[in-house]
């Protein structure tokens, strides 16, 4: 299945499908959906300040600790926050959702929809959006690791002894969460609100602790310190700012998760708790480090009173669990998205929940990330490797979100050119200050978040151009549906009892699987269904705009079933709104469900280079079954394959 946009088709024969948007599944009260919100969305973003400042003032940047330059850090660090956050993010972006949702993808699919598929343009920003997926997905590797990993480290403070404990226990705790995932966060997903409430009070009341011994650091809440270290110390600013880029890590998640929450609860939540409890623990931070130069080493745990060194280290680190589970279920969900648009190969997804519509489970993802998350704390070993890692992969996808969202404020919001230039200059000023920044730090594990996007944006866009050549060979000898219908209807083969689905990918066509069927078994069903599954750049469809049905006559039927990028596809679902809509019975245990199976033979033919074919071919070969993906009953199914050479 590939990206359509619901107000065309490109069917001879089907009427084009116009949606209307009244999907909503926030029904709880503003202050619940905003502690929910706060335990999911926030959990990446909130335990920043476990590295951020003590990475800004790692020896390997060159600076010099002086009051100065404490001022000059802490000011760009708040500065961050709010013009990257609350202006670019919380203002701009999170109001350019798709029918509520958000999300790179999201925003790739809204910007998409105002230009020609086969323009130059719109493949470029199909690309940018592919790339920004991959980042996110190359971040969802990293977050585990860093976030886990600095909260543990807090028992170093606590007990210097255990030291050589820490990667052994980060890893027991990341496997074990990586190993419940298939069961499903329900039980315990209504904790996470209220436990991540808790710890970022906890960062506010340590921070105004601090601050109480050196409140002249407030004073970095004015920007010109900010401006003061840039002027006077212009390179060490430079790269000082891939660290100072660590304190608005997680900032997708305000509009990846949005769909799950509503615009309202995450704005609200950010502003009225998340944001003030930031800026007072990297204030308090700061005047600690005015008190005690000493503290840079781990500025945060050194804050902490001795008699809550241990409870603040559980706390930090149930905060960093609950945060890579928000960035484990994000990774589901792009992937889920990626899938239905068309970039990846199906993969089973298994639902978790029968109340929640997005919490899913993909084992290939997760066994994936749980081997790239226990590679990762093996060769970087401490949290501070890893954050010119984990810079790359946000500034990329940040950078990626500035383009696309200046593209929908333009064309689809047709706001004044002039003030879409305006705005798009600073975000991109800044997402580029900080990307170009960390990019000095490829050597020390930049290059990390580059090669995972690499691998799988190879993979994405090889799927994608495998999938194209493909419907273009099989088009190529394709016979038009409506004439085939008619002629076999003129000259019927043997018709046996029951019903025949055939799945198809074009509804102007005859599916390979029906001509197989002819070929092999020379008969044809008294019922016979051709059934085509899209998906349109919308996350939902309502059930009563799902279905379009034409009767083709002598007992064969078309059917479109349309679902959002954010649906799982269900073929008994069809089959049941076919039943209520069009007054038509199934009795499955009397239908046959056909499909096609293409086994691909990479040859030397124009199109993709041999190993990217072989690579598409083994994509193929390991993608979920049809009857596993579609729901198909697997003792009603028959698979009819055929090499197809591109």
């Amino acid at each position: 299945m590939s990206i359509s946009n619901p107000e065309f088709s490109n069917s001879t024969l089907l009427k084009p499908v116009e949606l209307h948007d009244d999907h909503n599944d926030h029904k709880k009260g503003l202050g619940a959906m905003m502690i929910a919100a706060i335990g999911v969305v926030f959990g990446d973003i909130g335990t920043s300040p476990l590295y951020a400042l003590k990475e800004c003032f790692d020896p390997e940047h060159g600076i010099t600790f002086s009051p100065e330059a404490l001022f000059g850090v802490i000011a760009m660090m708040i500065w961050s926050l709010i013009m990257v956050v609350t202006f670019k993010y919380v203002l701009f972006v999170m109001r350019a959702d798709n029918k509520g949702e958000g999300g790179v993808l999201s925003l790739m699919a809204l910007a998409l929809r105002t230009f020609d598929s086969k323009s130059k343009k719109y493949f470029f920003l199909m690309i940018l959006g592919m790339l920004g997926a991959c980042m996110l997905l190359g971040e969802s590797v990293i977050t585990p690791a860093i976030s886990v990993l600095s909260a543990v480290e807090g028992i170093e403070i606590a007990a210097p002894g255990l030291h050589k404990y820490i990667i052994p226990i980060s890893l027991v705790i990341l496997v074990a969460l990586f190993l419940i995932q298939k069961y499903g966060t329900a039980a315990v997903g209504n904790l996470f609100g209220p436990v991540t409430l808790t710890w970022f009070i906890t960062l506010a009341v340590l921070g105004a602790i601090n601050i109480g011994a050196a409140p002249q650091i407030i004073g970095a809440i004015n920007p010109i310190y900010a401006v003061n270290f840039i002027v006077d110390h212009p390179t060490t600013a430079y790269i000082v700012m891939g660290a100072v880029v660590l304190v608005v890590t997680g900032v997708e998640a305000l509009y990846l998760d949005m769909g799950h929450f509503g615009r309202s609860p995450v704005r609200y939540a950010w502003l009225i708790v998340v944001l003030p409890s930031l800026l007072i623990n990297y204030l308090g931070q700061g005047a600690l480090l005015l008190s005690n130069p000493e503290a840079v080493s781990n500025p945060f745990y050194l804050m902490v009173p001795e008699w809550a060194l241990w409870p603040v280290v559980g706390l930090a680190t149930a905060a960093t669990v609950i945060a890579s589970q928000a960035v484990i279920s994000g990774a589901y969900s792009l992937v889920s998205q990626a899938i239905l648009l068309g970039f990846m190969p199906r993969m089973t997804i298994m639902h978790t929940s029968d109340s929640e519509q997005g919490q899913i489970y993909i084992p290939v993802v997760n066994w994936v990330l749980l081997f790239m998350v226990v590679v990762t704390i093996i060769e970087f070993r401490e949290s501070v490797n890893l954050a010119a890692a984990y810079g790359i992969s946000v500034t990329s996808t940040m950078m990626i979100t500035a383009i696309l969202l200046g593209v929908v404020m333009y064309r689809e919001w047709k706001m004044n050119i002039f003030l879409v230039l305006g705005l798009s200059i600073i975000f991109f000023i800044l997402d580029f200050a900080f990307w170009t920044a960390n990019l000095i730090k490829i050597k020390d594990g930049g290059w990390y978040p580059l090669f995972l996007g690499l691998v799988i944006f190879t993979c994405l866009i090889t799927w994608y151009r495998g999938r194209k050549l493909l419907r273009a060979k099989v088009e190529e000898g394709s016979i038009p549906l409506q004439a085939f219908v008619s002629s076999l209807l003129a000259h019927p083969p043997h018709r046996v009892e029951g019903t025949a689905i055939f799945l198809t990918a074009h509804v102007d066509y005859v599916p390979v699987a029906m001509l197989h069927n002819l070929k092999h078994n020379r008969v044809m069903h008294e019922r016979i269904f051709f059934i085509k599954l899209s998906t349109w750049d919308v996350p939902y469809v309502n059930d009563d705009q799902r279905i379009t049905m034409k009767d083709l006559g002598g007992g064969v039927y078309l059917v479109r079933a349309v679902h959002g990028f954010k649906e799982s596809p269900d073929i008994n679902k069809v089959l049941e709104l076919l039943q209520k809509q069009e007054n038509i019975e199934f009795n499955v245990m009397d239908t046959s469900f056909f499909v096609s199976r293409d086994t691909i033979v990479p040859s030397a033919n124009p199109g993709m280079a041999l190993w990217r074919e072989k690579l598409f071919g083994w994509m193929m070969q390991n993608a979920a079954k049809p009857s596993d993906f579609f729901k198909i009953p697997a003792n009603r199914l028959v698979e009819l394959g055929a090499k197809v050479e591109i």
